[in-house]
């Protein structure tokens, strides 16, 4: 299962009703949140909805494209971001728009949700976010859940620790001590 498309049953059908509306509203956008851990290998990871990051420029006219494409478009409430329900599948959908501010009403991020395209989108299919991207958002997000995520993601891509805190460093320096935190507690966990 390389590509979102492959995933199982209900899930690679949203995705695949995913890439038609992104084809007709000509938005490049990445799968992320639980799937994306999942495929970046803690496979330990299930997850109930889809989260796909966004282009701004785009999400006005993918709702409006969704409500006549067999999703349903959930109600917003302050301060939350757009929800989709795709009907055949009964899977939620869950936009993660370019610009806006991820983490906890108490503990917002220092930095905005950047363009999908520097996640590694690209025009055509849904594709699944990079895993420096991912754990900048897991980071940002700030919740115990995604911390516990980004830890098994370390386990996971232990090659991969110092292109992650490259990637880190040129976002903002309080994510990069975030990570060096969890770094330690992953190395405590695979040390018992």
């Amino acid at each position: 299962m390389l590509e979102p498309q492959d995933l199982p049953g209900r899930y690679g059908r949203v995705i695949r009703a995913l890439d038609r509306l992104l084809g007709l509203v000509q938005g490049g956008a990445v799968v992320a949140g639980g799937w994306a851990v999942w495929r970046h290998g803690y496979v330990g990871r299930v997850t109930q909805d889809v989260d796909i990051v966004v282009p701004a420029a785009v999400v006005e006219e993918l709702l409006r494209v969704a409500a006549v494409s067999g999703f349903e478009v959930l109600p917003r409430h302050e301060g939350t971001w757009p929800k989709l329900h795709h009907k055949e599948s009964n899977v939620d959908v869950d936009l993660l728009p370019e610009g806006a501010t991820p983490g906890t009403p108490s503990r917002l991020a220092p930095t905005v949700i950047p363009h999908p395209s520097r996640l590694g989108a690209q025009a055509g299919a849904l594709k699944y976010i990079e895993l420096d991207g991912l754990v900048e958002l897991k980071l940002a997000a700030g919740r115990a859940r995604d911390e516990s995520d980004v830890v098994e993601l370390i386990l996971a891509n232990p090659t991969r620790i110092d292109a992650i805190r490259q990637h880190l460093a040129a976002v903002h320096e309080l994510y990069l001590e975030r990570f060096n935190d969890l770094v330690a507690r992953a190395q405590d966990q695979s040390a018992r």
